[in-house]
């Protein structure tokens, strides 16, 4: 008997993607065959797209691209005991090994062999069936939307922040760079209890988009003398917790001077360059923590958890729905239309405008 096949965007080379139908994939004994209802485009997804490669990792063969998802369990393996066909799940992108003194230390996303979904040379999830192992895989409470899952995966960089910051809720919380990332963190800065959160980008849509999700307020880079903004803002309360999402370089910089004496900053955006200059001596004299983060690790079922009992509406930042044979269009609106696109969603079942 020939394999069952599906749909699924094979990116051959740069700007080159098409919906092809391959073998779906088969679950071992420790995972689950996962329906995919619903996956979002992520800004590495775009990199990949648009120029075949991000630092070491280089698309060498024809890739999959996609790791944002959510979707419903169809088959599970022998020895799978945490979840039943027909759950609903989110998906956590990254499989580690489980052994290595960092897994067993509990901070699994610095493992050195994570196997990450949409990572050359492995296959993502744009596709109508995806395969995972089922550790990886967490139940969706009936309250929340598959939408909600698929946004857990940037949402978990925002909640990582806030943990790797010491973020509690007397903390006034700048944001800045408000894309998928940003917008998110503001969301995880809310669940976190944190009652003053600012924004900061030079795009009008992403200011007001920031707004309508629950920042305090926004201040607008390119008026200059962003210090004088959140002054004014914070009545000369000052930033104690700055969480930088952009990657702009003079974006980087400009943050030892707008955390308060005794702040903390933490990068979360990848700059282009790797050498970007700090006042060090500002840094000392200022007493502030510094802080990096590498996706996550632990956060799923807490934010489940916290986004189920809260009130937040992440839908917002979905700007674009496509069904998955318009992976190409979708696409160019991620690349091209960053003034007013956010989050585009796929689809690989249909259900786009529902």
């Amino acid at each position: 008997m020939s394999p069952a096949v599906m749909s699924a965007a094979v990116m051959d080379k740069p700007l080159s993607i098409e919906v092809k139908k391959v073998n779906r994939p088969e679950p071992g004994p420790d995972e689950a065959l996962i329906k995919v209802h619903c996956i979002g485009i992520c800004g590495s997804d775009v990199h990949y797209y648009e120029h075949g490669r991000i630092g070491r990792y280089v698309v060498e063969k024809p890739i999959i691209l996609g790791h944002e998802l959510a979707g419903e369990v169809v088959q599970v393996g022998e020895k799978v005991t945490n979840v039943s066909i027909g759950d609903r799940v989110a998906v956590e992108p990254g499989i580690t090994c489980g052994r290595c003194e960092y897994c067993k230390s509990g901070r699994y996303n610095l493992c050195p062999d994570v196997v990450f979904m949409a990572t050359p040379p492995v296959d993502g999830a744009w596709a109508e069936y995806v395969t995972v192992r089922s550790d990886f895989l967490y139940k969706l409470p009936d309250e929340m939307s598959f939408e909600d899952g698929a946004l857990l995966e940037p949402l978990s960089v925002g909640f990582h922040a806030m943990r790797r910051g010491k973020v509690g809720p007397g903390d006034r919380v700048l944001v800045v760079g408000l894309g998928p990332i940003g917008l998110l963190a503001i969301q995880a800065a809310k669940l976190f209890g944190v009652t003053e959160i600012y924004g900061s980008d030079v795009v009008p849509f992403r200011r007001e988009l920031a707004l309508e999700m629950g920042a305090t307020g926004v201040v607008n880079p390119l008026d200059g003398d962003v210090q004088g903004q959140l002054s004014q803002l914070t009545e000369e309360k000052g930033i104690d917790v700055i969480i930088e999402t952009s990657g702009n370089s003079k974006a980087i910089s400009d943050t030892i001077h707008l955390v308060k004496r005794g702040g903390r900053i933490v990068f979360v955006g990848l700059p282009a360059t790797n050498e970007i200059p700090l006042d060090i001596p500002q840094l000392v004299d200022s007493e502030l923590n510094v802080y990096g983060v590498f996706r996550y690790a632990n956060t799923y079922p807490d934010a489940i958890q916290a986004l189920s009992r809260s009130q937040l509406d992440m839908g917002k930042i979905i700007t674009h729905k496509y069904p998955l044979s318009r992976i190409k269009e979708a696409l160019e609106v991620a690349r091209t239309q960053k003034d007013t696109s956010i989050k585009v969603m796929i689809y690989p079942h249909g259900g786009e405008n529902k």
